[in-house]
This record gives C-alpha cells, structure tokens and sequence, in this order.
C-alpha cells in the first residue's frame, strides 16, 4: 500500500470521528491541501528509506498552511521545491486562518527542523534519499480562543478511535518504507511509534522536540538532538 493509498484510507476512517470539549474545531490537511501532500510523497516518498521521523501533528503555521509535516513555508517552497493551491478546512476558527503558501507566520519547530536537515544535507534529495519526515496524526485540534491542542489533551473516549486509526497508519507506512529506524519527535510520538510499529523489524526510538514551548529545546535543540540520534546508532 503507498503512502498516498495510506493517506486517503486514513482520511476516510478519520471523517467519522466527532471530538468534544475542549475541541471546538478540527483541521484535516490531508483533505485541503492534499496537492502539495501529494507532491511532498511524489517527489520524497520513494522507499526504502534508512530513518522515519515521526511528528506528533500539524501546527498551525506549517502543516496546516502546506500539507507538509513541520511545513514551514520556506522550507517547502524553496528548498524542497513544493508549491500548490491550498483550499479550507470546512469550519475555521477565525484566529487560525489557512492561508496556504501566502502565510507569512513561521513555524519555529518547522525552522529549526528543516534547518537542521539543510544545514547538514546541502540539497533536499540528498536527505530524503535517508530520511522521511511523518506526522503521527495529520489532525490540528483547536479549543477555545484559537487555542493549538495536541492529541495528548484529547478525552479519552475521543483518543481511542483516532489513535488506532493513526497507529494503523504509521504501521502500513512503516511496512511500506522499510526502515531501519523509526524515531519520533518528542515523547509522545515515541511513544505511539513502539505501539504501532511493535513487533516489526525497525529500532524505536525518540528525540527532543524542537517546540519553543519545550524549554530543552530553547537551550539548543540542534547539539541536542545529534548528540540523541547518534545514541541511537544513527550517524549523518
């Protein structure tokens, strides 16, 4: 099954899902900006791949904006070469505009993330031809006020249904790449990641979000993260 065959199964599974309080809406980039989705898997998505780094979901000023995981829009256009029409999510919340590639708001987990990738990778065919960057849930939850919620805040009741669907996901993704690791950004995607990939032949493994809410991150997330990577055997 390839990955755009995965994305619009999980789509379809995911328009089902209704979510409570404190969720008051629920952008699905995988619908509304499918097209650059689809050009981001057309032009990097070739297996096998030797890394998968795993996301949590979109943040309002990458994926939500261009359909790519940590999309910060520089970085999609210029670098990876990616530009196509983004349309709506069916309800918006008015403090979180989708205005696709015109959006002038940068992502800084998306900044220091594909920074990092140009900085030691030159040109993005050269990471990609290693690496592929995924995001565990490809749901932007909004709560009261504009308010960014990520899946970990999510009702119990409401969390069930998405996570096996994403754990389904993430496994049929993985399966399809091959590769010899899978590493998720930040606690929770590791997490789920050693859940949906049990029993299959990649290493698990996580390393530090670059969010600027996470204060480790401020401190230099950079030396961080390659200091955690090459502890998990992953040489550049």
């Amino acid at each position: 099954m390839t990955p755009d065959r995965i994305a619009a199964d999980l789509v379809l599974e995911l328009r089902g899902l209704r979510f409570g309080p404190p969720v008051t809406h629920v952008y699905n980039p995988l619908e509304y900006a499918r097209e650059p989705y689809r050009q981001y898997l057309r032009l990097y998505g070739r297996r096998p791949k030797a890394v998968v780094l795993v996301g949590m979901n979109p943040g309002p000023w990458g994926m939500a904006q261009t359909g790519v995981p940590f999309g910060e829009i520089s970085a999609v256009r210029d670098w990876m070469g990616i530009e196509a029409p983004v349309g709506q999510p069916q309800r918006l919340h008015p403090k979180r505009p989708v205005l696709g590639f015109a959006c002038s708001r940068r992502e800084v987990s998306g900044q220091r993330l594909w920074g990092w990738a140009q900085k030691n990778f030159s040109k993005a065919e050269v990471f990609f031809k290693r690496f592929f960057v995924a995001n565990y849930c490809p749901l932007m939850f909004i709560g009261n006020g504009g308010i960014n919620l990520t899946p970990d805040k999510l009702k119990a009741a409401d969390a069930r249904p998405l996570f096996a669907a994403c754990d389904r996901a993430l496994r049929r993704t993985i399966v399809y790449l091959k590769p010899e690791h899978v590493v998720g950004i930040g606690q929770f995607a590791a997490d789920r990641a050693r859940i949906a990939v049990e029993s299959l032949p990649p290493k698990v493994g996580g390393i530090t979000h670059p969010s600027p809410a996470n204060p480790k991150a401020n401190r230099g997330w950079e030396p961080i993260m390659m200091h955690e990577l090459k502890a998990l055997g992953i040489r550049l």
